[in-house]
């Protein structure tokens, strides 16, 4: 069974047990979080089992995963470097995105 969900504006696939690396939220490692706005829900996908889909429009009806904050942390340097030649003109400015990485428990579809 998986789903796929929508948070703070990025999309992911969200399966029991998986671990996803999203934008930073501000709560405590161990957090709960409920993940409501949810795209698609797939269900069966065992052998022999028929496989069930639900599309939303735009979200599934009583739908939601559950999912648990594990830790924090920063993505590596990423170096931004302008310039023009014969203008005598550079800037370098480096960025380290923050980011969050959650646990799926649970996954209710509708």
């Amino acid at each position: 069974m998986y789903a796929l969900v929508e948070f703070k504006g990025k999309q992911y696939k969200a399966e029991k047990g998986a671990k996803l690396k999203v934008d930073r939220i501000d709560a405590e490692p161990g957090t709960a979080v409920d993940i409501d706005s949810v795209l698609l829900v797939s269900s069966g996908a065992d052998e022999g089992s028929q496989n069930t889909v639900s599309v939303g429009a735009p979200y599934v009806k009583g739908a939601k995963v559950s999912a648990v904050v594990e830790s924090h942390g920063k993505d590596g340097k990423i170096i931004v470097f302008k310039y023009m030649p014969k203008k005598d003109y550079r800037r370098k400015q480096g960025h380290r995105q923050q980011y969050s990485i959650i646990k799926i428990e649970d996954i209710v579809g509708a």
